[in-house]
């Protein structure tokens, strides 16, 4: 793909597309950058692009001329039917992302794809680990917050790109096409982007679309949206569960091993072997050694690796035990289904934290579970009064609205008592106060740590 001299619109500055830009710029081409966003809101991005030459800002609005654009690239946070978005595509102006450009520009490396509602920073996560264990030349890269584009250049065809996909990274595609893909699970999440679950999982559907006869696709057999799209599959299909013995795929057994039934019939490991708890997790580790199985990589490996892998920080998170307490960091879960998988994690009464940007999720089976071990709620964010709206419904009458983290933590911790667990568990995204999921957890576990 050769961009020197042409025109690339990029729309959308973020992370991916610093990153893209200074690719870009490196190769040649006449960068055109726009942003709804005014300068003075984007100074840090700006000072960062400060050095670089050739390149050209429209901020703050959508440019009206564009028939001289070669190619156009859309950050994940840019929706695909915002109007000036159509208007590119009316002039036939190809708009791809940074995954795509990435896969374009690459020296072939193997590309593993893993996406799906819930799991997937974990399954990624995971999957790297096993590689790197393995003895592999291993990125980690993707939603996970490294950009793909960051490898353009430093991988080649003996590199594996463990890949973490969004439904906004896979909007974008055109001719991706990993060489292993897994959809871990499928539950309501961004229908203030997608509008309908129908959209939200032809987007996610998207990552094996490309595959063929030589390549494995790994589903979730147990979630009936995932099976459900197998019939579309035209790579090789290895199911996981653990609910259902498996002629073919990975199982747990009654005696709770975890049964490889591929190429032969191999025992993993017990399930009660494994270093992440919880049946969620159960399923991000059959996902990660069916991809790994697939890989050639040896069978001791992944049983190492899944003993003893620490977890991934911001999901399920120890912070610390004060008086008794123990504090958990989960900012990861950033829809309410994530959420329940954290409550049901716990055997102890729990202090729950929740609260953030509304995505128009459902809060209703969320309160419906956390009834079973959460006692008290403590809320922040634009969506804390429809959710203690929703828990008065449910029963729940201990209930705390405050304004920000430090509040929320000092008030958790005047409610708890020994042996409880105040749990962060957001189970909304975190822009309305925060930049990422990150700052919002590191700014938990600030004031953890400050507590005396």
């Amino acid at each position: 793909m050769n961009l020197k001299n042409k025109k690339v619109l990029l729309v959308g500055l973020a992370k991916t597309g610093v990153s893209t830009i200074k690719h870009l710029n490196r190769l040649g081409a006449k960068v055109v950058v726009n942003d709804i966003k005014d300068k003075d809101k984007l100074k840090d991005i700006l000072d960062e692009l400060s050095d670089l030459n050739n390149v050209e800002y429209i901020l703050g609005y959508h440019p009206e001329n564009v028939d001289d654009v070669d190619i156009t690239v859309v950050s994940p946070g840019v929706p695909l039917d915002l109007p000036f978005i159509l208007k590119l595509k009316s002039k036939n102006i190809e708009i791809i992302g940074e995954v795509e450009l990435a896969y374009r520009l690459s020296q072939n490396p193997i590309f593993i794809g893993i996406t799906g509602t819930n799991g997937k920073t974990t399954t990624t996560s995971l999957v790297g680990e096993i590689f790197k264990k393995a003895s592999r030349d291993t990125y980690i890269v993707g939603n996970i917050g490294n950009p793909v584009i960051d490898t353009v250049g430093i991988a080649n065809e003996n590199s594996v790109l463990v890949t973490e996909l969004s439904s906004f990274q896979l909007e974008s595609i055109d001719k991706f096409k990993p060489h292993v893909s897994a959809i871990l699970n499928f539950t309501e999440d961004h229908l203030n982007r997608h509008h309908t679950m129908k959209a939200y999982i032809e987007a996610k559907a998207r990552i094996f679309e490309n595959q063929d006869s030589k390549d494995f696709c790994i589903l979730n057999y147990d979630d009936e949206d995932v099976r459900s799209l197998s019939d579309s599959v035209k790579a090789k299909k290895i199911f996981f569960s653990r609910k259902k013995s498996l002629e073919y795929g990975i199982y747990l057994d009654e005696k709770k091993n975890i049964i490889i039934n591929i190429d032969e019939k191999i025992t993993l490991l017990n399930k009660d072997e494994l270093s992440l708890p919880g049946d969620h997790n159960l399923e991000n580790c059959m996902a990660a050694a069916a991809i790994a199985y697939v890989s050639n990589i040896d069978i001791d490996v992944i049983r190492k690796v899944l003993k003893t892998f620490a977890g991934v920080e911001h999901r399920q998170e120890f912070v610390r035990n004060l008086n008794g307490i123990m504090f958990v960091n989960d900012s990861k879960a950033t829809n309410p289904d994530s959420s329940i998988k954290a409550v049901q994690s716990y055997n102890r009464p729990i202090v729950l934290i929740a609260g953030g940007m509304d995505k128009q999720s459902s809060f209703d089976e969320f309160l419906d579970i956390a009834k079973e071990n959460v006692y008290a709620l403590v809320l922040l964010g634009e969506t804390a009064q429809k959710i203690k709206e929703c828990a008065q419904n449910k029963g729940f009458d201990n209930i705390t609205i405050v304004k920000d983290m430090k509040e929320a933590v000092n008030a958790s911790y005047q409610i708890a008592k020994d042996g409880d667990v105040v749990l962060l568990s957001p189970a909304c995204a975190s822009w309305d106060m925060y930049k990422s999921f990150e700052v919002r957890g590191i700014d938990f576990k600030d004031n953890v740590n400050n507590l005396r």
